[in-house]
């Protein structure tokens, strides 16, 4: 039994920047119910985000 992968053209998937490196994040399988709440590339950056948001008081 074959394993069925990705068979289109992956440039045409969609991508957006993550709000605290400005890495281009492309679109995941693991991220097609909530892919408009993504907004952190990694776990890192998403903890980055809300210590510098605790450090000048405030967050959005």
């Amino acid at each position: 039994m074959t394993r069925q992968g990705f068979k289109g053209n992956k440039a045409s998937l969609p991508s957006k920047p993550c709000l605290v490196c400005g890495l281009t994040m492309t679109w995941r399988k693991s991220w097609a119910k909530n892919w408009e709440s993504v907004r952190y590339c990694s776990e890192a950056c998403r903890k980055r985000r809300a210590s510098a948001a605790a450090a000048t008081g405030g967050g959005s």
